[in-house]
C-alpha cells in the first residue's frame, strides 16, 4: 500500500479530483527520489516490505472505522433562536457532521472529556466574549478592527492546517533533540493519533452543543435578547468563517493535544523553538527566501497563541478556545500515557 493509494481514497466531495491527482503525482515523485537515494541492498528491500506491511495492517484495522460520507450537509438550519448555529455566510452547508461516528484511536469514545456547555447568550461571559471578538476579529476593510499588526500576523500565522503546523514544529524539535528513527516513529504516531482524535471529539462536541459562530452572533446582535450586546449586520471576519459550529474550537483542541504530546514525549514544556507559516502574506511564508519566523519559549506558549489566533481572525469566542485547549490537553495526555509505551 503506497501513499499514492491513500491519497486516492480522499473524497472528491471535499477535494477536487485535479488536486488529488496532483498530490498523487507529487508523492510518487518524492517517494521514488527518496528510494533512489538509498543503495540497493537486502536492508532496503526489507525496509520497503516492513513499511508496506505496516500500512496494510493499519488500513485493515481501520477498514470499518466509520469514515463514511456524505461529508457536507446541505440541509443547514437557518434557525433564528439566539445561540443556535446557522449557516455561515457563503457556506450553505455544514461540514464533517458525520465525523463524530469515526472510531477514535486513543479516546474511549467521542464524548470522553467533553467540556460543559458554552455560555448562554444572556450571561456576562458571553457579553465579554462577544465584545472581544467583535473588536479584534474584523477584516479591517468592511469592518474596523482594533487588532495590532502583530495580532494580524498571529491570526494568519496559525491559519494553516493544524496537523501540518504541529508536525512541522515536532520535526524541528526532534532534530534539535536528536531523536532516532524509532523515537521519531513513536513521537509522530502519538502526535497524529491525538490530533486525529481531536477532530473526532471536536465534531462530536460541535454537533452536541450546536452553538453559533461569532459572525452570526454579531450580525444578529440586535435581536439576541442581550441588552449589553450591540450588533453590526455587516460585520465581517478577517477570513471567511469555516462552515461548522463554534464550540469547542477545533484549532484550540488540536493545539492543546499537540502541545501536551510534545511536552510528555520530550519531558519538558520549556523547550524553545521557531516556526514559519504557510498562510502568511506572499514574501513571508515558509517557502519564501526570508520567511517570517515566530519564536516560542514553550509548547504551552505556542498552544495559547494558536488558540488566541482564532479570536483575532474572527472565528471563535474566548470560551471556545479556552475549553478547546484544555480538552485537547486531556486527549494528548491520554495518548502518551496509554499508547505506544516504550518497551524498556
Amino acid at each position: 500500500m503506497s501513499w499514492s493509494q491513500l491519497l486516492r481514497q480522499l473524497p472528491s466531495e471535499l477535494v477536487a479530483q485535479s488536486c488529488i491527482d496532483a498530490g498523487v503525482a507529487s508523492v510518487e515523485a518524492d517517494y521514488a527520489a527518496a528510494l533512489a537515494a538509498i543503495p540497493n541492498a537486502p536492508a532496503k528491500a526489507q525496509g520497503i516490505a516492513v513499511g508496506q506491511a505496516a500500512a496494510a495492517a493499519i488500513l485493515a484495522m481501520r477498514a470499518t472505522d466509520g469514515v463514511t460520507g456524505p461529508f457536507l450537509n446541505h440541509n443547514c438550519s437557518q434557525a433564528t433562536r439566539p445561540g443556535q448555529y446557522q449557516c455561515t455566510p457563503g457556506s450553505p452547508f455544514i461540514v464533517f457532521e458525520t465525523w463524530e461516528k469515526v472510531t477514535p484511536f486513543v479516546l474511549q469514545d467521542m464524548a470522553q472529556f467533553r467540556p460543559g456547555a458554552p455560555y448562554a447568550v444572556t450571561e456576562k461571559g458571553f457579553t465579554e466574549d462577544f465584545n472581544e471578538v467583535k473588536s479584534l476579529g474584523g477584516d479591517g476593510i468592511t469592518t474596523r478592527s482594533a487588532r495590532t499588526a502583530d495580532q494580524t500576523e498571529i491570526a494568519l500565522f496559525w491559519y494553516e492546517s493544524s496537523p501540518l503546523k504541529w508536525s512541522r514544529i515536532a520535526r524541528a524539535v526532534s532534530i534539535k533533540k536528536g531523536l532516532n528513527l524509532w523515537e521519531n516513529a513513536r513521537l509522530f504516531g502519538l502526535l497524529n493519533m491525538a490530533l486525529a482524535d481531536g477532530y473526532i471529539a471536536m465534531v462530536a462536541t460541535k454537533n452536541h452543543y450546536n452553538y453559533w459562530r461569532p459572525v452570526t452572533a454579531i450580525q444578529t446582535g440586535k435581536t439576541d435578547g442581550n441588552p449589553d450586546t450591540t450588533g453590526n449586520p455587516t460585520w465581517t471576519p478577517l477570513r471567511a468563517t469555516p462552515p461548522d459550529q463554534d464550540y469547542a474550537s477545533g484549532h484550540a483542541i488540536e493545539g492543546g493535544a499537540a502541545a501536551e504530546v510534545l511536552k510528555q514525549v520530550f519531558g519538558s514544556d520549556q523547550i524553545s523553538f521557531q516556526d514559519c507559516g504557510v498562510t502568511l502574506p506572499a514574501g513571508s511564508t515558509c517557502s519564501d527566501p526570508t520567511p517570517v519566523l515566530r519564536s516560542y519559549a514553550s509548547f504551552s506558549q505556542a498552544a495559547a497563541e494558536n488558540a488566541y489566533s482564532r479570536i483575532l481572525i474572527g472565528f471563535h469566542f474566548r470560551k471556545s478556545i479556552e475549553e478547546g485547549t484544555a480538552y485537547g490537553r486531556k486527549i494528548g495526555e491520554r495518548a502518551v500515557n496509554l499508547y505506544l509505551r516504550p518497551a524498556h
